[in-house]
């Protein structure tokens, strides 16, 4: 009697799942993002929760969850329960974090469901408005010259900013003076205040103030040049042969989450990055949809297995970790 009704329970339990996973979703989606209001990556996931709101037919609502170099919010939704209605949007650092970080409260291979790519969003070398260098070129040179007194701000550890100021100052060997800050817009401020010499961000957040001349700017991290910044030359052509970086984003979901649900918010997803809305807003911030392709669960977790491998060494090398 007690297996038949223990069977019977697993049976109902069954069928319980499955008609949740088939109705999903019946409430509102909660998109967790790992840093403050406002930053270039925010900007990215407001404008995706938009449109994907329309396509699932309930409302995904943003909750910003920063700290810890962007690490509180992915170990909040690795607990989160796996059935769809918290889901996390993350860039770069979910990679590189898994070397920064002697310790984590989560993996990023074994305790999330990847539901697709976003966006590869180039980055660019801004300066305060009154920086004495013309070029490139004469940045190196500059740098050369006053290392111990040029300052390079950045958002924090694990932040791009950070990511791209470490590939930077290898490139040209030579260190600058790091200054971290608690995200991406008090050391904007900074930059646009003339209290920090250098910055490299995601184009998403630098775009707008290089277009108003409220900074100077110096180059693109990847190897081809922004559609809305044509003048502006890439950092390979500036004499950095070889520079490439982008800082891509994925949404995930806890490990366990129901297949069919996944598969929705995939679908979701594509169909908000052929969003005319979406695409014409990406290319304002200096950015675009990724491929269909490579908006799919097996291209991300390819991708995330990938920039593991390319930045532990490098991580490991520059010998910057975090507690």
């Amino acid at each position: 009697m007690r297996k038949w009704l223990l069977a019977a329970a697993g049976i109902l339990a069954l069928g319980i799942s499955g008609a949740s996973a088939q109705g999903y979703p019946t409430r509102n989606i909660t998109l967790v993002i790992p840093f403050a209001a406002g930053g270039p990556t925010d900007t990215v996931g407001r404008l995706v929760a938009e449109s994907m709101s329309r396509t699932l037919g309930q409302t995904v609502v943003v909750e910003n969850v920063a700290g810890a170099g962007g690490t509180r919010a992915p170990a909040q939704v690795a607990k989160a329960t796996p059935d769809g209605y918290t889901i996390l949007l993350h860039h770069i650092g979910m990679a590189t974090t898994a070397t920064l970080y002697r310790k984590l409260a989560y993996n990023a291979l074994t305790d999330f469901e990847t539901i697709g790519l976003v966006t590869d969003a180039p980055m660019s070398v801004i300066a305060r408005p009154d920086f004495p260098a013309k070029d490139f070129k004469e940045v190196i040179a500059y740098v050369k010259k006053n290392k111990d007194k040029t300052n390079y701000a950045n958002a924090g550890v694990g932040a791009a900013s950070h990511l791209c100021g470490m590939l930077l100052m290898s490139a040209i060997g030579e260190q600058m003076n790091t200054i971290p800050y608690k995200g991406t817009g008090p050391a904007m401020t900074d930059v646009l205040g003339g209290q920090v010499d250098l910055m490299c961000d995601q184009t998403t957040n630098t775009t707008s103030h290089i277009q108003g001349g409220k900074v100077k700017a110096y180059g693109v991290t990847t190897k081809t040049r922004v559609k809305n910044l044509p003048d502006l030359p890439t950092l390979d052509e500036a004499g950095l042969k070889g520079f490439d970086l982008a800082v891509w984003h994925g949404i995930y979901a806890p490990k366990g989450t129901p297949k069919d649900v996944v598969a929705k918010l995939t679908a979701a997803l594509q169909t908000a990055l052929k969003d005319p809305k979406v695409i014409e807003r990406f290319a304002a911030l200096g950015t675009e949809p990724v491929s269909q392709s490579d908006a799919t669960p097996a291209a991300h977790t390819a991708k995330l297995k990938s920039e593991i491998d390319k930045w532990r060494p490098l991580i490991q090398k520059a010998g910057v970790f975090a507690d």
